[in-house]
């Protein structure tokens, strides 16, 4: 079967990775490779702005998706500390020439924290943020995970935030779950791996200690 859509993303930022990327994008976009057309290859960064001035540069149509969670400086500088090297200004101004350069729409993705980014107030946060590009919101519910601090909002605030932001001109979509019945969702694996690394590290260092 044919492949006909590659996403770099995931744990690991492409854009930290740059020459590498480029590398592979470029030979499994020519005819000798795969032949995947640069349309159809997605890079998703967690706003490295070098990386998307360079793919400016290249003028590389690709799919270029922006994990954004937040409106402000202060709580995105909280949720990601990438933010306190480049920040919103510094994030949006690149995606804007990105967007000039290869007129394609960039997809943000924002990820809905209860009572942390989730209010009616934050959508139209958002789509101030937001104007002047073309743009695609992806709404992605927080996967249940052992976290202290944040939890998944609620279907009817999501749908109110979902209705908020396409009121205000954007486009919104919600992204569909995958795997978090069995914990297997985006963060799930990484979170109970690290938890099982920790309570091994701990139990050799107790029986360490006795010995």
């Amino acid at each position: 079967e044919r492949v006909a859509n590659i996403v770099f993303m995931g744990i690991g930022e492409p854009f930290n990775n740059m020459d590498n990327v480029l590398r592979a994008i470029k030979l499994l976009n020519c005819g000798d490779g795969f032949g995947v057309g640069m349309r159809h290859i997605a890079v998703s960064t967690c706003g490295v702005v070098p990386g998307i001035e360079r793919l400016t540069q290249l003028q590389y149509p690709l799919k270029l998706a922006i994990s954004l969670h937040a409106t402000t400086d202060e709580l995105r500088s909280k949720l990601m500390p990438v933010n306190r090297r480049w920040n919103l200004e510094k994030l949006i101004e690149a995606c804007k020439n990105y967007q000039a350069a290869v007129g394609r729409r960039i997809t943000f993705e924002y990820v809905m924290l209860e009572g942390v980014n989730d209010s009616l107030e934050d959508a139209a946060s958002l789509a101030h943020l937001l104007k002047g590009l073309r743009a695609l919101v992806n709404l992605i519910p927080w996967n249940a995970v052992d976290h202290p601090t944040f939890k998944r909002s609620s279907t009817n605030r999501v749908r109110r935030f979902q209705e908020r932001v396409q009121e205000l001109g954007l486009r919104c979509t919600l992204r569909r779950e995958k795997g978090s019945d069995i914990d297997a969702a985006c963060g799930q694996l990484r979170l109970r791996k690290a938890a099982q690394m920790r309570g091994e590290a701990e139990e050799k260092a107790y029986f360490a200690y006795e010995d």
